[in-house]
């Protein structure tokens, strides 16, 4: 699977590869990606292989077969996503939401009116 093929650009692509770590470290905690395979190529194969598998689960495959990616519905490709990247996506969302909060909670300490 191509990496960044919807061409959507990050707003500091420096922090990709701290991206690429939180991805690879929640993956790991929820079982989807072994610890010793936590890098990007890993992490593509792995989704690509999984994503054949999904689309099997749910009767995909023979169409896939048939006709390929591209002839695909966005609705079939997103009920086969969703399966994919839901549960970690949601850690993922779960992890930068307390990040956020501790780097807040540690400017306002002490600063008046914040009730620190």
């Amino acid at each position: 699977m191509a990496r960044n093929r919807r061409g959507n650009e990050s707003l500091l692509p420096q922090a990709r590869p701290s991206l690429d770590r939180l991805k690879f470290e929640v993956a790991s905690e929820i079982g989807a990606l072994p610890p010793n395979e936590a890098t990007p190529a890993a992490w593509d194969q792995r989704t690509d292989k999984y994503k054949y598998e999904v689309a099997a689960e749910l009767g995909l495959l023979p169409k896939i077969q048939q006709v390929g990616w591209g002839e695909m519905t966005s609705r079939e490709c997103g009920a086969i996503g969703g399966r994919i990247g839901g549960p970690i996506g949601g850690q993922m969302v779960k992890r930068m939401i307390a990040i956020a909060e501790q780097a807040l909670a540690g400017q306002n300490a002490g600063t008046p009116g914040t009730g620190q």
